[in-house]
């Protein structure tokens, strides 16, 4: 679960990250509303926790684009504007839940797993890149028509290759995310390419399309096109 904190105060910042990290989430700060747009344009966010009172880029500013580009993202507001018309005024530009500073620690991690909750009972189960269809609930995968049988491992890499469908996945990334280690070293990259390669072996070399492309240095791409 990667969450992007937007928040000026840095102490209050950090405390966050350490706090969040320390429950499992990945985090990423952004002390101004410039840094916030440029992490958000570059990266996939699961969850948006921001403040109000900004340099630059107000809050509200920031709300009203993201939800222009990213519709399903959650944001949830965290500042001490606490009258009815600042609840109000977040929550109608787009915010999905709305805590006022100083809250409870707690109270921050159960706000972001209903959020969370919420973000997965939306998603779909049904995924697809060109002929290749995943069942999320039979846990199956087709490829014009043939069912291709996956490991464990290997649907959950497809998978999340295919929720970034058309979108540069990092080795940093799938390292994180779908081997949930923060430490990424050389074993990691190792079994990274293994599976990669197990992986390209089934859904890729029996047909003539090629979906699974690595772009060197950088990480690997799902697409109909080659990057």
């Amino acid at each position: 679960m990667n969450i992007l904190v937007i928040e000026d105060e840095q102490k209050v910042a950090q405390a966050l990250k350490e706090g969040l990290e320390h429950e499992g989430y990945s985090v990423d700060l952004a002390y101004t509303g410039e840094d916030g747009f440029f992490l958000l344009n570059s990266k996939q966010y699961t969850l948006l926790l921001l403040d109000l009172m900004l340099p630059g880029h107000d809050g509200i500013e920031i709300l009203k684009t993201v939800r222009t580009q990213k519709l399903d993202l959650p944001v949830l507001i965290l500042t001490a504007r606490d009258t009815v018309e600042d609840r109000v005024l977040g929550l109608d530009s787009g915010a999905d839940d709305y805590l006022v500073k100083p809250f409870a620690f707690p109270e921050l991690l159960a706000r972001i797993r209903v959020l969370l909750r919420r973000g997965r009972e939306k998603e779909s189960t049904q995924l697809q890149c060109a002929d290749m269809e995943m069942d999320l609930i039979k846990r199956k995968l087709k490829r014009d028509g043939k069912e291709i049988t996956l490991t464990l491992r290997e649907f959950e890499l497809l998978e999340y290759l295919l929720r970034h469908q058309d979108q540069i996945v990092s080795r940093e990334m799938l390292a994180t995310d779908v081997w949930k280690e923060t430490n990424r070293a050389t074993p990691i990259d190792n079994l990274l390419d293994v599976h990669i390669a197990r992986l390209r072996r089934k859904i890729d070399d029996p047909f003539e399309v090629k979906l699974l492309h690595t772009v060197r240095g950088v990480g690997f791409i799902l697409s109909e096109e080659a990057p």
